[in-house]
């Protein structure tokens, strides 16, 4: 169990610091926090002008999803990195738990997600006048908690396809903005058509943003249980799937010998 744990915790975030190139400040922050501070403003200010949706609409919606910049991004960089950076053959020869250093790259990812996310909320409060009921506040939190773990893994399961695919980012950038677009984060599901909103529900950041707009306008967390629970089930599964399809994809490049090849 130690060395697990030493793997999960010590070699996810060794691993992060060694595929990532925005995690110096002149990177992380134009790119981690200006990007979503501008969202925010942005799709607020358009809903206002239009007229459209209540402003704590656009910001709870674009606070939540600024949590896939780091989740759907940076997971899928954590895994296909090491492959684009010709170190994902030593990896996988070694004789680490597959479980510990799959998941532990999702830790790091999980943290800056959050922390991206609690400051573009932060940057919705001191810009916007986003002022949830104080009592809230803890509930609000632990919905973003779940959200974030949901997105990451979904993250997982982009990463693991990069195992096999050539053009990684542009799954990765897919994915990204079709979560924009049919999660309910600035348009609502009831706008869409049919077939769009059922894909929106079975992706990440949807319940957890309709959760989080009910608490935000002063709802309790029993009132969202369900909400909440639905967002931690589509996390589990798109963890679950994502780790099949690592070890899948494994075996089949080993025996294909075309772990390394582009």
């Amino acid at each position: 169990m130690t060395r697990f744990l030493r793997v999960f915790f010590v070699g996810g975030l060794i691993a992060y610091r060694g595929l990532f190139n925005w995690i110096k400040p002149a990177m992380y922050i134009p790119t981690m926090l200006g990007g979503p501070l501008f969202q925010v403003i942005f799709f607020t200010k358009l809903g206002q002008y239009a007229h459209a949706e209540h402003r704590d609409f656009y910001i709870v919606g674009n606070a939540i999803q600024a949590c896939a910049m780091s989740s759907v991004y940076g997971m899928t960089m954590a895994i296909a990195n090491e492959r684009w950076f010709g170190t994902l053959g030593p990896l996988l020869a070694s004789p680490a738990n597959r479980a510990a250093v799959f998941l532990g790259r999702g830790v790091p990812v999980f943290a800056n997600g959050l922390a991206v996310s609690t400051f573009t909320f932060l940057c919705g409060a001191l810009l916007l006048g986003f002022r949830p009921p104080l009592h809230t506040v803890p509930a609000l939190a632990l919905i973003v908690v779940v959200t974030t773990v949901s997105c990451t893994a979904f993250g997982m399961l982009l990463g693991s396809t990069a195992l096999r695919a050539k053009d990684f980012f542009f799954a990765a950038n897919m994915a990204y903005f079709l979560m924009l677009l049919l999660c309910d984060v600035n348009i609502p599901l009831a706008d869409l058509p049919g077939s769009l909103a059922a894909i929106g529900r079975c992706l990440p950041l949807t319940h957890g943003i309709e959760a989080a707009r009910t608490v935000a306008a002063g709802g309790s967390l029993a009132g969202v249980a369900g909400l909440v629970g639905t967002e931690l089930g589509i996390a589990v599964a798109y963890a679950a799937a994502a780790y099949l399809v690592f070890r899948v994809l494994e075996r089949e490049s080993r025996r294909t010998a075309v772990l390394d090849a582009y």
